[in-house]
């Protein structure tokens, strides 16, 4: 695959207290992505954008809903498991096509946007990044990644892993080589976000090593190279978590083969309370010897911290703004929650005005809205 070395200099931000050491700094950035054609940082500021998944989820893992699992002979299933979110880019713009004013209501009458345009009512806003999810045999992009890719939105793709070991010997590679084909068709800047979360404990089956991680994540991007796909940007996201409690620094292909460094980063449900700098710590410290772009995919406030929450979200603003995050993604879902009682992983500000509040501030922050897109009252 064609790449070009992108430097991102002179950036300017407030680093939060225990996420970087010399705050104020401006780092300079890489990335290997194609400029012009991939998504590569801004130079301000950190693009914005969310996960909203559609369909309501008593327990389980994101995504689960529909989700076309790992078995059989490598075929897709005829449509993706998807729910919104996106994906953004400095150099390239989407089509002006959905652009307008505020909460994005060209795209009101398109049913498979309508999470992404009543999220973005709330805001005042649109997003910069939607994301959308698709188990490892679904096919994409599907109604809604389609949607996204042709508005002023960036589609940030996240594709669960297969068996590692598999995809090396060669297994999935016409899968692999359809799903290629699939975002080159689309023609516009795409966040691919593979296998995320590969040091939990509970994808050691299908992940068996980092060695075998590594391989996997090297013959993919070969398969991608052998197709001519430019227009993406690989995004390798473990948990911040695991820079703490497992070595998730392990996973890490090297900087030859990542264009930006990604973290998921919900509060853990240990804690009565927890701020996103406390989340973040292991992970930034490990990030701070990388000069890459950084995405936070997924952030979010616990609705058990209550009246609490629109002081979490005000804290996590100003550790956001480190110089090297570029992109942060909020993770609008009860979907992890495990049954109607358990508010500890419920994260959907949706519904409570002070949280919504605090998000719009976050949201319509200079620093989070680098494309200076139009900023109404919101709600």
């Amino acid at each position: 695959m064609a790449t070009a070395l992108i430097a991102v200099a002179g950036l300017t931000g407030t680093v939060a207290a225990g996420c970087s050491d010399g705050a104020g700094a401006a780092p300079d950035i890489t990335t290997t992505a194609r400029a012009g054609v991939a998504p590569v940082p801004p130079e301000q500021g950190a693009y914005f954008g969310a996960w909203l998944p559609g369909t309501p989820v008593s327990g389980g893992d994101e995504g689960d809903e529909g989700d076309g699992g790992d078995g059989g002979d490598g075929s897709a299933s005829p449509e993706p498991s998807e729910s919104p979110s996106a994906s953004p880019s400095a150099s390239v713009s989407p089509s002006p096509s959905s652009s307008g004013s505020g909460s994005g209501a060209p795209d009101a009458d398109k049913p498979e946007m309508s999470d992404v345009t009543g999220f973005e009512g709330d805001l005042g806003r649109r997003l910069d990044i939607v994301q959308t999810y698709h188990g490892w045999q679904d096919g994409f992009p599907g109604g809604l990644a389609a949607e996204v890719a042709r508005s002023d939105r960036h589609l940030l793709l996240t594709w669960d892993g297969g068996d590692t070991r598999e995809i090396v010997q060669g297994r999935f590679d016409e899968l692999v080589r359809d799903r290629a084909r699939a975002i080159k068709k689309l023609g516009k800047p795409v966040f691919l976000r593979w296998s995320r979360d590969m040091d939990e404990l509970t994808e050691e089956e299908r992940v068996h090593s980092p060695a075998d991680f590594i391989a996997a994540w090297k013959h993919m991007r070969k398969v991608f190279a052998e197709e001519k796909v430019d227009n993406v940007a690989w995004v390798w996201c473990p948990t911040a978590r695991g820079f703490g409690t497992r070595d998730a620094g392990a996973y890490y292909p090297g900087d030859a083969h990542v264009d930006w460094i990604c973290a998921d980063a919900r509060p853990s449900g240990d804690f009565d309370y927890q701020d996103l700098s406390d989340s973040l710590k292991p992970f930034m410290d490990w990030a701070d010897d990388r000069a890459k772009p950084i995405m936070i995919a997924e952030f979010g406030v616990p609705r058990s911290y209550g009246e609490r929450r629109a002081e979490w979200l005000r804290s996590a603003a100003e550790t956001l703004q480190n110089p090297q995050v570029k992109a942060v993604v909020y993770f609008n879902s009860d979907e992890r929650a495990d049954g109607p009682r358990d508010e500890r992983h419920r994260y959907a500000v949706t519904g409570d005005e002070h949280a919504v509040s605090a998000l719009r501030e976050l949201a319509t922050a200079p620093y989070f809205n680098p494309r200076n897109l139009p900023v109404t009252s919101g709600g």
